[in-house]
């Protein structure tokens, strides 16, 4: 396939570095002195230009391009790549924006603006700032198989009793498995002799209930699930994420300093309570009763400042925090020093957009760690090398770095085991080392 990304800040870069293994891909960038850099960096075709104009985009090779990728940091600007190019090719093309309203018009008419997949960056970061608040300690969940099975990546804290034990010390549950752990850095497959210490992020794959009960009862928090939650910052993730939690039953509390900003969100978000005010006040966060939150979340202007209110809401007793976070080498410190998880959104689009990419080799993906590892859906053909043989056998021709975490079959959940002998048809849910993901494509 050969992809056409224009834009090259951190959405595009991660998206040309994840996509150049295995497609041929060509990067515009207006930045002269980005552009050059890239050259350097990337296995790519790169052209300095502007993306908006049919003559950069045929020097990057437009007409045969089978994907075009418009990622820039501005909405109207990628809008109008797309229309460019759909003037000259029948490419897919994929707008990320930041404005909900362009969202609605594109959803209300199919391929509105030229646009045949558009993603939306503040509600994608609502969206998983929600699915986070479902499991205590969770760094990331996501869902496969209609619902049914869920991956979840836990943090052992130091109440947890899997902590200084073995795996083939513990009662693994019937119905979940232990997929890896993340430990300073650095990746591993969870083996029967692996011992869990405190501070290793776990990921365990099995049925959806299996896996919320098992979270709780071994990464325990003080809080199963976040009733009373908090959201510091009118910004356009605020006002997303609070209409996440309205639509889902909820009615959180955000606070926004600013009186204008403060009296449209009161309109716009009927089942939230916005308070005016300001969330670095303690005298404020103590009338308030801020120590009742089960979660707070910090989505302000900048990342200094949710750095400050996280911190500061943690010394009132705040259970759980999530803050956004606009410079991704920020992620390591912000959870270093006490923050659960810090969530950047232009890491999210660009992942988003990547799984989009390979939905023609998987049902779903969830990457993790930075595009470490990830979890991935395959329906089995009847070429698969998992198919109409025992996983102990199939296992014997794969990677190492693989795990079979959940089988489902006609909408039933088969726990794999050593005997278990997968079917054309089954969707199987894999955890898979980035460094060996080509190789298990090519082969299940």
């Amino acid at each position: 396939m050969y992809v056409l990304v224009v834009g090259a800040g951190q959405v595009g870069q991660m998206i040309a570095s994840n996509l150049a293994d295995s497609h041929e891909v060509a990067i515009i960038e207006r930045d002269p002195v980005l552009a050059e850099g890239l050259i350097y960096s990337f296995d790519a075709l790169v052209v300095t230009g502007d993306g908006t104009e049919l003559k950069t985009l045929r020097t990057a090779g437009l007409e045969k391009a089978d994907l075009v990728i418009a990622c820039t940091d501005d909405d109207e600007t990628n809008i109008v790549v797309c229309g460019a190019a759909r003037t000259a090719t029948d490419a897919f093309t994929i707008a990320r924006v930041r404005r909900h309203t362009l969202l609605d018009v594109w959803a209300e008419a199919e391929n509105a603006f030229n646009v045949s997949f558009m993603i939306c960056t503040d509600l994608l970061v609502a969206q998983t700032i929600f699915r986070l608040s479902n499991l205590p300690r969770a760094q990331d969940i996501e869902s496969f198989a209609g619902g049914l099975i869920t991956m979840a990546e836990l943090e052992i804290g130091p109440e947890s009793p899997l902590a200084e034990r073995q795996v083939c010390d513990l009662d693994e549950p019937d119905g979940v498995t232990f997929a890896s752990v993340f430990r300073n850095g650095e990746m591993s497959i969870a083996q029967g002799n692996t011992c869990f210490e405190i501070g290793d992020r776990i990921v365990i794959i099995g049925a959806s209930d299996l896996v919320k009960s098992f979270a709780i009862a071994n990464v325990p928090d003080e809080t199963s699930k976040a009733n009373d939650v908090v959201i510091v910052g009118g910004s356009e993730i605020g006002y997303q994420t609070a209409r996440e939690f309205e639509s889902h039953g909820f009615t959180p509390r955000l606070i926004e300093r600013d009186h204008e900003r403060a009296r449209e969100l009161a309109e716009a978000l009927p089942g939230t309570l916005v308070i005016e005010s300001d969330a670095t006040d303690t005298e404020f966060l103590t009338r308030e009763h801020i120590d009742d939150a089960d979660l707070v979340i910090s989505a302000l202007d900048s990342d200094e400042k949710n750095l400050l209110v996280s911190l500061l809401v943690r010394r009132f007793g705040v259970n759980r925090t999530i803050a956004v976070i606009d410079n991704t080498e920020y992620t390591n410190l912000f959870e270093t020093v006490g923050i659960d998880v810090a969530i950047n959104p232009r890491e999210e689009t660009a992942e988003e957009i990547i799984r989009f990419t390979r939905t023609d080799q998987t049902e779903k993906i969830a990457m993790l760690e930075h595009d470490r590892a990830e979890v991935i859906e395959i329906e089995l053909g009847h070429e698969s090398a998992l198919t109409g043989r025992q996983i102990a056998d199939s296992m014997t021709d794969l990677p190492s770095e693989v795990v079979i975490g959940a089988i489902s079959r006609s909408g039933t959940l088969i726990s794999p085991r050593g005997d278990t002998v997968p079917q054309p048809g089954d969707h199987v849910v894999l955890f898979v080392d980035a460094t060996v993901l080509d190789e298990i494509s090519a082969k299940v």
